[in-house]
């Protein structure tokens, strides 16, 4: 039964008296909202949206409750020429949908039902594609879970997959294996408040689609950076059909002391370029919705290489997004975004250059809630100029390609990187420091979920994605990767030392830099994906956390993480949030460059291209000074410890990659000594007294 209720927000809400229903569509000359049958799927109902004004459409029905299926089909101009694609024809998904049912791993066949059918995808389509589309679901928001709230700067992000966490852990019913269900298992989260870690970032989940050429190969789409829907969690990752299992995960998180990042995806959408399928925003209007080629509307602007970029410089668009990160935000309880490809987001000028001051940016800090949450962004897309490293707003931290490429050449032999290394032990503070940002903008990893594992980046020289189906064309070529004599697996001792060292030295070189460190998921226990660099459509073994290494007892490297993180936290130094530099003042906190005779650097020790170590001190009022020293040569090579401290004191030995004890085993140097740091290696120290206390008597 209609109702004459004047205004409710977009998307299907309850309220004590039935359900309201709300659609943008700018462009649209109707808008019929259909229901069903959730028992059969058949179509029960339909009924026309009233035009509110400003382009929304919308409709309040009274007894209706909880678990409705409905869908749009929105009526319109076929007109691609100047970028209209309506076709009522076509059953659509509303965009604020809280739950979508139905399988999003959309049978291939079921295209052709879905796109627009004569090979260029400029004809309109006459055949009803609601048959074979999923539903959306009325359902009531979950209570909210209220947020974190992690102060300080000693963040250290997780990076995870919420399927890939739990597939293979054997102690899970099968049903709740890769599932939100299956994550607040106590066993995971425990074992993720043993590593050390702060914050969870999660890769996407909310709904998002298989490309059908995937499951033409047998494959899915694992990583899931297809979305189709902004408010509803993935199903495929849902014990129950509801979205309360995810905020269940959120609070089970929280009550460990552990954030909730998430990676989102608001740059494209899952229904492609123009011979795409037609699922939501396409068919309610595409002229509002995506950026259009200006000279010919019937193709998508492709800043993001995944066949559209969405119009966030249409108010409507951004206010989708907006209304996104505060649902997930107010009602799942998430603290923080990781924004993929970010500068498709800040492209709103008529030319699509990306602006720093977009209009999205500037919502964004305004909002009262969102304002204060965590921003991340991945600094580049595939338009013009999109590589925007260290170029985003005061409060945003951005993901640092930039360290991660530092750190693999150094520490595989390349020549002439001293001034780089130093810049990212430093936390990359020529990006960040000249726009007032802190050393924690700079998000460092070695390894993401995009690219090599840490296992694998010291066992290949090449990358192996042969099972992902394109002749092994995918993927990056230049890794910075190296096999030391043996490419993938091999038993030959020599080499899995060194490679055992090299994981050491850049695991122990990321949580010893300035900046926010973020670990991979399952770099800790050696995970491998057999030299697969985009393993984006490996939903399996390839992909998944191998828990075995636990049972097996092979956890000695993961003790060695552990133990770096604690260091992290037990040195304020390692966390401190400004960047540290040397004033030639010790009555300030400091940052020191030394050679390996005990000097500060000097320029032709910077401009040696064949010099490879370094040592790094750090020094303030009250706290123990810090040595760091690096040589990634293949050299031994002896290094004098420089004074630190008051007299009396002494250097030990914290950390000692070379070393199988390589805690140091509490080895003191007196200052003016010297140690031998072999080769390959890195070592850590600490001053046994605060730096500027009196000496003991």
């Amino acid at each position: 039964m209609l109702s004459t209720e004047p205004g409710y927000p977009l998307g299907a809400h309850l309220d004590e008296d039935g359900v309201g229903f709300a659609l943008y569509s700018e462009h649209a000359e109707r808008v019929e909202l259909c229901l069903f049958d959730p028992a059969n799927g058949a179509e029960t109902q339909r009924v026309d949206l009233s035009r509110a004004g400003d382009g929304i459409w919308r409709e309040h029905l009274t007894g209706l409750g909880e678990g409705v299926h409905y869908g749009y089909r929105v009526h319109g101009p076929w007109a691609p020429e100047a970028g209209h694609r309506f076709n009522p024809n076509k059953l659509l998904l509303d965009p604020y949908a809280r739950w979508i049912s139905g399988p999003l791993r959309l049978d291939p066949a079921h295209y052709a039902f879905l796109a627009d059918d004569d090979g260029a995808g400029l004809s309109l389509d006459e055949r009803d594609s609601a048959p074979v589309m999923p539903r959306c679901v009325v359902v009531a928001d979950s209570p909210p879970v209220p947020r974190l709230g992690r102060a300080g700067t000693d963040t250290i992000i997780y990076e995870a997959h919420a399927r890939g966490m739990t597939m293979r852990h054997e102690g899970l019913p099968l049903d709740l294996r890769g599932t939100f269900a299956g994550m607040t298992d106590q066993r995971i989260i425990d074992y993720l408040q043993a590593l050390g870690v702060t914050a969870l970032e999660l890769m996407p989940v909310q709904a998002f689609v298989d490309e059908p050429h995937l499951q033409r190969r047998g494959l899915a789409n694992y990583w899931g950076y297809n979305t189709i829907g902004f408010f509803a969690p993935a199903g495929r990752y849902s014990h129950r059909p509801h979205p309360a299992e995810f905020s269940e995960l959120v609070r089970r998180l929280h009550d460990a002391g552990i954030e909730v990042i998430l990676d989102v995806v608001y740059n494209h959408s899952g229904e492609g370029d123009h011979l795409g399928p037609n699922l939501s925003f396409r068919g309610i209007d595409n002229a509002s919705y995506y950026r259009l080629q200006a000279d010919d509307p019937r193709y998508y602007v492709n800043d993001t290489g995944c066949g559209n970029t969405l119009n966030l410089a249409h108010p409507q668009v951004r206010a989708l997004v907006l209304d996104s990160l505060r649902f997930w935000a107010d009602t799942m309880g998430v603290d923080g975004f990781r924004f993929d490809l970010a500068p498709a987001l800040a492209r709103d000028g008529e030319d699509g250059a990306y602006s720093p001051d977009s209009a999205f940016f500037r919502q964004l800090a305004a909002d009262p809630v969102l304002g204060k949450l965590r921003m991340v962004a991945e600094p580049w897309d595939v338009g013009p100029d999109g590589y925007r490293l260290g170029q985003f707003p005061a409060g945003w931290s951005e993901w640092n390609d930039r360290y991660r490429d530092t750190l693999r050449r150094y520490w595989r032999g390349d020549d002439g990187l001293l001034p780089d290394l130093a810049r990212a032990l430093h936390g990359s503070g020529d990006l960040f420091e000249d726009a007032g940002r802190g050393p924690g903008a700079s998000i460092n990893f070695i390894t993401s979920h995009d690219g090599f594992t840490l296992a694998d980046l010291v066992s290949h020289n090449h990358k192996h994605n042969e099972a992902n189906g394109e002749d092994n064309r995918d993927g990056h070529n230049h890794n910075f990767s190296d096999n030391y004599g043996v490419e993938g697996p091999t038993e030959d001792p020599r080499v899995l030392g060194l490679r055992l060292r090299q994981r050491r030295n850049l695991m122990a070189t990321l949580l010893l830099s300035q900046g926010t460190p973020m670990l991979l998921m399952g770099d800790e226990l050696g995970r491998s994906q057999g030299g697969n660099n985009n393993a984006y459509c490996q939903d399996n073994e390839t992909s998944w956390f191998d828990w075995s290494a636990l049972e097996s007892g092979e956890t000695g490297f993961l003790e060695f993480v552990r133990y770096l993180i604690g260091l992290r936290r037990r040195y304020p130094l390692l966390n401190w949030p400004e960047y540290i530099h040397d004033t030639g003042n010790d009555d300030v906190v400091q940052c020191r460059w030394y050679d390996r005779d005990g000097q500060t650097m000097v320029p032709a020790g910077w401009e040696n291209q064949h010099q490879a170590w370094l040592g790094k001190l750090l020094s303030a009022p009250g706290e123990h000074s810090l040595l760091l020293l690096l040589n990634a040569s293949a050299q031994n090579v002896p290094f004098q410890l420089p004074h630190a401290g008051p007299g009396g004191g002494h250097w030990q030995i914290l950390l000692d990659t070379a070393n199988r004890d390589y805690t140091g085993g509490g080895v003191e140097h007196l200052p003016g000594g010297h140690l031998l740091l072999r080769q390959r290696s890195l070592h850590f120290l600490c001053y046994s007294q605060p730096f500027n206390s009196q000496p003991s008597n």
